[in-house]
C-alpha cells in the first residue's frame, strides 16, 4: 500500500506544509502534478507547478517538473504554500515603514505593538489590513477576502517585537520563499536585550519548543523525549551592562516565541518580557532609585525587548541575494542608552 504521510509540522507549520508520499509499487506511470491533485486535498495543479518551479517537488531526494512522470516505489516529498485563511479583511490605511518592494515581495519594518496577522481578537489593525489597503486602496474599509491579499505571509514575528517581515505577492513567490524557510536557508538576526551577565561572548540554546502544558498561550522547552520540536538559537554578546546585556541572536530553526523562551530557559529571560518572567527586576540592587530606573526602561517599550534587524534571502524571481537591515526603534535605543549612562555612572562595567 502506498505511504501517505499527514502534512509535517516544521518551523513556522501554520504558514506552510511538508508532505511525504511513497509510491505504490504498482503505480502506472503518470504527470506528478496529476498524481499529486489525486493524492492531495484542496490542492490545485497551479500550486503544484508554482510548487514545481520553485523547485519544492522533489523525488527520491532530487527536484523535478510537473512532467515528471512517477515511477513505482519513488519517495516525494513537496512542501506548499498554505492557501488564504478564510477569513474576510478590512482594508485599513495603517502607515508602514516599507523596506522594499517590488512585483513579487515587499520588505516591511514592522513596529512593536502591531500583530500581523488577523485572528481571535486581532481583526483590526494588523499588518494583514495595512497590505490590503496599500495593495487595494479602493477597498480601504471595505471587508475583503483574504486571498485578494495573500499569498503573502510566510513567517511572522510575534505582536511586541518590532523588526523586518518578508510579505510574498504572489504564489509563486510565496512558495518559493516558504521553500527557503523549510530548507533554513533564510538568514534572520535579531537584537535581544535579556537580564544577566554572561561568562562566554558565544552560545548556542537547543530544546525542543511546545506549548505549555500549564499555560496554553505560552511556550516551553522539552529538554528530552518526543514532546515540543527541534529548535536551535545561537547567540553572540554584543554589549555588557552587568544587570542586563545585548545579545544578536540568530535563528536556526523558527519556533513560536523561539528566542524568547530559550532565553528564559538558560536563565536570561529578555528585559520586559511579561510572559516569560523578564517584567521585573531580576538582576541589580534593591534601593529604590534603582527600582524606578528599571521601571522607567520597562515604560520605553511596548513589551519584550526583542527586534528583528536583519533579514537575507534569495529573490523568487531573480535569483539574487537579497540582505535588509533595520535600525533599533527609538524606545529600544534610548533604553540602551539609558543603561550605558547609568552602569558608566556606577562603574559597574
Amino acid at each position: 500500500m502506498p505511504l501517505d504521510d499527514a502534512p509535517e509540522k516544521n518551523e513556522q507549520d501554520e504558514l506552510y506544509e511538508h508532505h511525504r508520499i511513497v509510491v505504490d509499487k504498482g503505480q502506472s506511470l503518470l504527470r506528478i502534478d496529476k498524481f499529486l491533485m489525486m493524492r492531495l486535498e484542496n490542492v490545485s495543479r497551479s500550486r503544484i507547478q508554482s510548487a514545481s518551479e520553485a523547485g519544492s517537488i522533489l523525488v527520491n531526494g532530487k527536484p523535478v517538473k510537473s512532467s515528471y512522470r512517477v515511477k513505482p516505489a519513488d519517495t516525494i516529498t513537496i512542501v506548499l504554500a498554505h492557501p488564504p485563511r478564510e477569513v474576510e479583511v478590512i482594508a485599513e490605511d495603517i502607515p508602514l515603514e516599507v523596506v522594499y518592494e517590488d512585483n513579487d515581495l515587499v520588505v516591511i519594518n514592522k513596529v512593536a505593538g502591531m500583530v500581523v496577522h488577523p485572528g481571535y481578537g486581532n481583526y483590526t489593525g494588523t499588518l494583514v489590513n495595512a497590505l490590503a489597503y496599500r495593495f487595494h486602496p479602493d477597498l480601504l474599509g471595505k471587508s475583503i477576502e483574504s486571498e485578494t491579499i495573500r499569498p503573502g505571509l510566510v513567517h511572522r514575528i510575534d505582536k511586541n517585537t518590532s523588526g523586518l517581515v518578508v510579505v510574498a505577492r504572489n504564489e509563486k513567490a510565496m512558495t518559493h520563499l516558504a521553500k527557503q524557510f523549510f530548507d533554513r536557508t533564510i538568514k534572520r538576526r535579531y537584537a535581544a536585550l535579556v537580564w544577566g551577565d554572561f561568562d562566554q561572548d558565544n552560545g548556542t540554546v537547543t530544546g525542543h519548543i511546545g506549548r505549555s502544558q500549564v499555560d496554553r498561550k505560552s511556550m516551553e522547552v522539552y529538554p528530552s523525549g518526543d514532546q515540543g520540536k527541534h529548535a536551535v538559537t545561537h547567540f553572540s554578546v554584543l554589549e555588557k551592562f552587568g544587570y542586563v546585556t545585548l545579545l544578536e541572536c540568530r535563528l536556526e530553526t523558527g519556533r513560536t516565541h523561539q528566542i524568547r523562551v530559550h532565553m528564559k530557559y538558560i536563565g536570561h529571560p529578555l528585559f520586559n518580557d511579561e510572559m516569560y518572567g523578564g517584567k521585573k527586576i531580576l538582576k541589580g540592587t534593591t534601593f529604590s532609585k534603582y527600582q524606578t530606573f528599571v521601571e522607567n526602561g520597562f515604560a520605553l517599550i511596548p513589551g519584550q525587548a526583542l527586534h528583528a534587524r536583519s533579514l537575507g534571502f534569495i529573490h523568487p524571481t531573480t535569483g539574487t541575494e537579497m540582505y535588509f537591515e533595520a535600525p533599533l526603534p527609538p524606545g529600544f535605543e534610548e533604553l540602551l542608552t539609558r543603561w550605558r549612562t547609568y552602569t558608566s555612572a556606577r562603574g559597574d562595567v
